[in-house]
């Protein structure tokens, strides 16, 4: 059996989420470097994979110039942060797990899908929906016939209460100038996975959303602009930052907060004094969406609605609509897959499981797609849910389209769109 060598630049949650799941595989995968600028979380690489310190950077360059020493570039970095290493990387021929978004913007993401296609390497963009049990299910549903022509999908991603205020207000991804828009960052794998289950591209896009409610002028009365200085609603408010983070025995809170692997209570004070984890909700200076619908015209007149919104217990609910039958699933859960034969007016149950939200491994996908990347790069992968990075760079576009047209109030015809990024 080949073992894939793997170099990590950024060990955040995303590239420690992989690289754990490469460690339980050793007879597959042997991560050989990693570049992080954190102390505690390139420590914690070096310590599971037993790195020597000459192999341990604080920054990607001095790793890539070492040449190409692995088979494997795994990019997980911030959005703004993949572009550049993402190229250097593909230029000494290594094929790449990049974490999604591509890039946040059109060009780029054009510019990187050409560059890896002119080297001939591999690009997996880590669009996770893909490999969970559930959407490889209802993709097999589908394909087989058994709900007929499908007309339309009802799709929804619901973020969650405080995955929103913890990731998309006060977190990494609540600026976009700092990250991206919201559809890109959060839901471009939605848009993705709509395609792959339908296996044919969108026409047109039309988007409507907005910041609505996490603004300073839904701030209770007399709320001060840390949640730790004292609030007159701390008590009852759900996004208060003192119970999210210090009082919370959740590690994964107070180690998001504090950018520690572990954190002590004076760490999580420090940081709710300090960063923007600390801050109000209605305080902050957040500017992504808090809700966006898109309308979707694929190919053979199918129409698709996408829902993404803060405001919900979490979970992906999906709706998908054939001449001969249709299908209701959640990725929630133990929810089953329900399928109803419009003939025989009956319904299937077909068991489901897995969680979704900011802990729950996205229902298998996380640890769905380094099973397979392993299959895919030694040419041992019979599935379908890999897609070239021209397929994952079009889905991308799409999501950009998106948001052009919220932007514009538009209706936007998606091949004009990009014929007009490449003039």
């Amino acid at each position: 059996m080949k073992k894939l060598k793997v170099i990590l630049i950024g060990a955040g949650n995303r590239g420690g989420t992989y690289t754990d799941v490469m460690a339980a595989m050793p007879e597959q995968f042997e991560v050989v470097a990693v570049a992080e600028p954190r102390d505690s979380r390139r420590e914690r690489i070096q310590e599971i994979h037993k790195l020597p310190d000459n192999m341990c950077f604080t920054d990607y360059k001095p790793l890539l110039a070492l040449g190409k020493i692995a088979d494997i570039a795994l990019i997980a970095t911030m959005d703004r942060d993949h572009y550049e290493p993402a190229m250097m990387a593909i230029d000494l021929g290594y094929d790449l797990l990049l974490e999604k978004p591509i890039t946040p913007t059109p060009e780029e993401c054009i510019a990187l899908t050409n560059r890896a296609n002119e080297k001939g390497v591999k690009v997996v963009i880590c669009t996770v929906l893909r490999y969970t049990p559930l959407f490889i299910k209802l993709k097999e549903i589908i394909d087989s016939g058994r709900i007929g022509k499908v007309m339309s999908i009802n799709h929804e991603e619901c973020v969650e209460f405080v995955h929103q205020s913890h990731s998309f207000v006060r977190g990494n991804w609540g600026n976009s100038e700092r990250s991206s828009v919201m559809l890109l960052q959060k839901s471009c794998h939605d848009i993705d996975i709509l395609q792959w289950l339908l296996g044919k591209k969108c026409k047109k896009v039309q988007s409507f959303g907005s910041l609505s409610y996490f603004t300073r002028e839904n701030a209770p009365e007399g709320a001060p602009e840390r949640c730790i200085e004292g609030c007159p609603v701390g008590d009852t408010c759900i996004y208060n930052a003192v119970k999210l983070y210090l009082e919370n025995d959740s590690n994964w809170f107070r180690s998001a907060a504090t950018k520690l692997v572990k954190s002590s209570d004076e760490d999580v004070k420090k940081s709710l004094m300090e960063s923007n984890y600390g801050k109000c909700v209605f305080h902050c200076d957040n500017d992504v969406v808090d809700h966006q619908t898109v309308n979707m015209l694929f190919e053979d007149d199918i129409t698709v609605t996408f829902t993404m919104n803060a405001f919900n217990t979490g979970g992906r609910y999906i709706n998908i609509y054939g001449t001969k039958g249709e299908i209701r699933a959640a990725l929630k859960g133990d929810t089953p897959i329900k399928v109803y034969d419009i003939v025989s007016k009956e319904t299937e149950e077909i068991p489901s499981s897995g969680t979704d939200g900011i802990v729950g491994g996205h229902g298998g996908g996380d640890s769905g797609i380094i099973v397979t990347l392993y299959k895919y790069m030694t040419d041992d992968y019979t599935g379908n849910s890999v897609p070239t990075i021209q397929e994952s760079c079009y889905n991308h576009l799409v999501t950009f389209a998106a948001d052009h047209a919220r932007k514009t109030g538009t209706v936007i015809d998606v091949e004009e769109y990009i014929n007009d990024l490449k003039k």
